[in-house]
């Protein structure tokens, strides 16, 4: 008997699911839906209810095209979804959040108090934005008065655009802050984008680019060409210096490294924009789940948890080390979905490995976007070099991005019959 006929049960009527997934985001959609696929096309549609997403959230949003929202190239409510319509009508949609783990009962306890069962368990929560770990951050973008705005929430992303058609100079200050954020390279594509626009318009503006992180980028051939790119914009750089504080029109960093470590840098601004610090949900930092920082403690190939069998995690709350971004999920799906089944088919997890591939296409001016790929270990994995040379930006790649692949994402990525560079062609893993 295999392992998923023995764990059955009448999900619906219990309480108790085969597949609990935590989170309707891209990573929790996409893996559901993989999952789902994959489970039909070897043994048969599973029951309406096997599969269960819990969320509350009631929207879901392409969060990669909030760029081109503070850059006035769309409007954000292109980009939102009802989560219930992207939810498939033989999945259950738990309308709460997890508020604690039990995995050695398999049970999660919801914020009401309820617990939910499940045989197997996807963890893909996203990432924790913290607002207030910015003193003075959250009441300057609730300010309409204040000049200070973010791409990073669906609440300012209006406010960026506003700020930057408007703003007649002198000085613009853009932040990234120290450790990982979402889609990495959106601290600097909106620096890009403002800055083609004042140009374009012929104002004077000078901006300055302030990041927590040693350097442009993690991958390093990238991070010397955006180096390259920032300078020739004439846009001024920090690095090691994250932001800390915003006092009124000044922007407040602690120097991290080198010879003035220790130190307080102030920047007078006339536009702030900010990109908050990030980190793993509370939820997850508390609980079992967690590696020793607080993101799920997943197998970097197979994407297995470490201590439960049945757990499995992807995308921003996850401990793979690889940037957060969409393109990634694309990689991660697949090997979850195909390890998953085989453990529910087998009693073993399948041989699927995620070699740590990722994507951040980096908007550099209107008309033209940098396309960075790469995996573990920084390689370079690039789909196009073949054709042309990925570290220069083009024109072909910024419409893919601009015009492409807000589409796939919602005809097709979350439907889970999307894969990346793959495009519509999954990949066969052996059992």
């Amino acid at each position: 008997m295999s392992l998923l006929r023995a764990l059955s049960t009448s999900a619906t009527s219990t309480g108790k699911h085969k597949v609990l997934v935590i989170g309707g985001g891209t990573g929790g959609l996409t893996a559901a839906n993989q999952v789902y696929n994959l489970l039909k096309a070897r043994s048969g549609a599973p029951a309406d209810g096997d599969i269960a997403i819990v969320d509350a959230n009631p929207n879901h949003d392409y969060q990669p095209g909030w760029t081109l929202v503070g850059s006035g190239l769309a409007d954000k409510r292109s980009y939102r979804r009802p989560l219930d319509s992207l939810i498939p009508k033989q999945f259950a949609h738990i309308k709460s959040n997890a508020a604690s783990f039990e995995p050695g009962t398999n049970q999660v306890v919801l914020t009401d108090g309820t617990k939910v069962a499940y045989d197997y368990l996807i963890v893909a929560p996203g990432i924790q934005i913290n607002w207030a770990a910015v003193k003075g951050l959250p009441e300057a973008l609730a300010d309409p008065a204040s000049n200070v705005a973010s791409v990073y929430s669906y609440e300012t992303v209006d406010k960026t655009w506003n700020l930057v058609e408007k703003f007649q100079g002198p000085e613009a200050v853009f932040t990234q802050p120290f450790g990982p954020v979402k889609c990495a390279g959106a601290p600097q594509k909106i620096a890009y984008m403002a800055d083609w626009y004042w140009k374009d318009k012929g104002r004077n503006v000078h901006s300055t680019f302030v990041t927590g992180m040693p350097t442009m980028f993690s991958q390093p051939m990238y991070a010397g060409k955006l180096n390259i790119i920032r300078q020739d914009k004439g846009i001024a750089g920090h690095f090691n210096t994250n932001l800390t504080e915003i006092r009124g029109e000044t922007a407040v960093f602690d120097i991290l490294d080198g010879e003035n470590k220790g130190q307080k840098l102030e920047l007078p601004f006339g536009m702030l924009h900010v990109v908050p610090p990030m980190g793993p949900p509370d939820v997850i930092k508390k609980s079992p789940l967690a590696d020793s920082v607080g993101w799920t403690d997943v197998d970097e190939g197979s994407l297995q948890h470490r201590k439960f069998a049945n757990v499995f995690g992807l995308g921003d709350a996850s401990s793979l080390p690889t940037s957060k971004t969409a393109a990634a999920i694309s990689g991660q799906a697949p090997v979850l979905a195909h390890n998953l089944v085989s453990l529910m088919e087998r009693g073993q997890v399948g041989s699927a490995l995620y070699d740590g591939y990722t994507s951040c296409p980096l908007f550099t001016g209107r008309g033209s976007l940098l396309l960075a790929e790469f995996k573990y270990n920084t390689e370079l994995a690039e789909t196009f070099s073949a054709f042309t040379n990925q570290s220069i930006p083009n024109r072909f790649f910024y419409h893919l991005t601009k015009d492409v692949f807000p589409r796939i994402y919602f005809s097709d990525f979350i439907k889970g019959t999307w894969f990346g560079r793959r495009t519509f062609f999954p990949p066969q893993y052996e059992q």
